[in-house]
């Protein structure tokens, strides 16, 4: 496997450029908690060479490529197999109190994406896995056969969006009946059949529905609600924030938390702030920043990032 062909990191200087006041120091420790293979994590350590990166994934699979990948920065270089909400537990796991950076790239990996055996990709036939650890859970197949009609339905339009969820599910539920439905080439058949023939023009049938669930299995936005206080929580005064997103759903998620971080807790009609409710954070960047026109040429899978960034800026009273 060529890891440097199917894994570019994403954003990756601008990345830099923003954890960069926060980590050029003395004893500076950064949490990947989205290692993956490891891409901006070296690229870290290698930019800062008094840094230490804490890795955390959630597939062992990954983290095999990284540590192999990240096996020349010795301690410097910590790897936690764990899913992300994990991140304060990580943190104390490793002997730290706190953390001068947190990077997350949300979403599925290139590893993931390119291992047809994972199950991730609809125009790959391979057996309906999806699970970011392939060591635990429910697969895509278990929930396509223990789900019923309506918690499909709502599976599709709450982590898909789909418009024509309701219709799939149907679909879905009359195939199961006949014969049960392991493999994404079969799920691929059953909604590219339900679909009109008017919307398969406008895009695969099947992307939201493998979407919605690749969420569902991992539990990626119950899990990243929790992750992104947490993660806060673990920065010192100064320590930055920089969190990647590619979907919609993750970035509200995202968005939510900084600005209410960001923003004053003092009630309404104070004629003045008092200290213990100015703001713990400031946003770093304005909205969310996207990649650039040549990125985006250039890897594909940087088309519908969104960066958003954060500061500390006051530690609780």
């Amino acid at each position: 496997m060529d890891i440097e062909r199917i894994h570019t990191p994403v954003m990756l200087e601008r990345t830099i450029e923003l954890l960069a006041p926060a980590i050029d120091g003395d004893d500076a420790v950064l949490v990947d908690a989205t290692l993956g293979m490891g891409g901006h994590a070296r690229a870290l350590l290698e930019r800062f060479p008094k840094l230490t990166v804490i890795g955390l994934d959630r597939d062992t699979d990954a983290l095999a490529i990284a540590r192999e990948r990240l096996a020349p920065f010795g301690s410097r270089a910590r790897f936690v197999h764990t899913v992300y909400d994990g991140i304060a537990e990580a943190v104390r796991s490793e002997g730290f109190d706190d953390v001068h950076g947190v990077l997350f790239d949300l979403g599925v990996s290139s590893l993931q994406l390119d291992r047809a055996e994972r199950g991730f990709a609809y125009s790959k036939d391979a057996p309906l896995d999806m699970r970011m650890d392939p060591t635990s859970g429910r697969t895509a197949a278990d929930v396509i056969a223990e789900s019923s009609e309506t918690e499909l339905r709502r599976i599709f339009h709450e982590f898909g969006e789909e418009k024509l969820g309701a219709r799939y599910a149907k679909a879905i539920v009359r195939a199961r009946a006949e014969a049960p439905i392991t493999r994404s080439a079969q799920l691929v058949a059953i909604i590219t059949a339900a679909t009109p023939v008017v919307v398969q023009r406008q895009g695969h049938p099947a992307k939201r529905v493998f979407q919605a669930l690749r969420i569902e299995v991992n539990e990626e936005l119950s899990v990243l609600a929790r992750a992104m206080p947490a993660a806060l929580g673990t920065l010192t005064l100064g320590g930055r924030i920089v969190v990647l997103a590619y979907q919609s759903l993750e970035d509200r998620i995202v968005k939510r938390v900084l600005q209410s971080a960001a923003s004053s807790s003092a009630p309404a009609g104070l004629p003045m702030e008092l200290p213990e409710h100015r703001p713990q954070f400031k946003l770093l960047v304005r909205g969310a920043e996207l990649a650039s026109e040549a990125e985006q040429a250039e890897n594909p899978r940087a088309k519908p990032v969104r960066l958003r960034a954060a500061e500390r800026v006051r530690t609780p009273s």
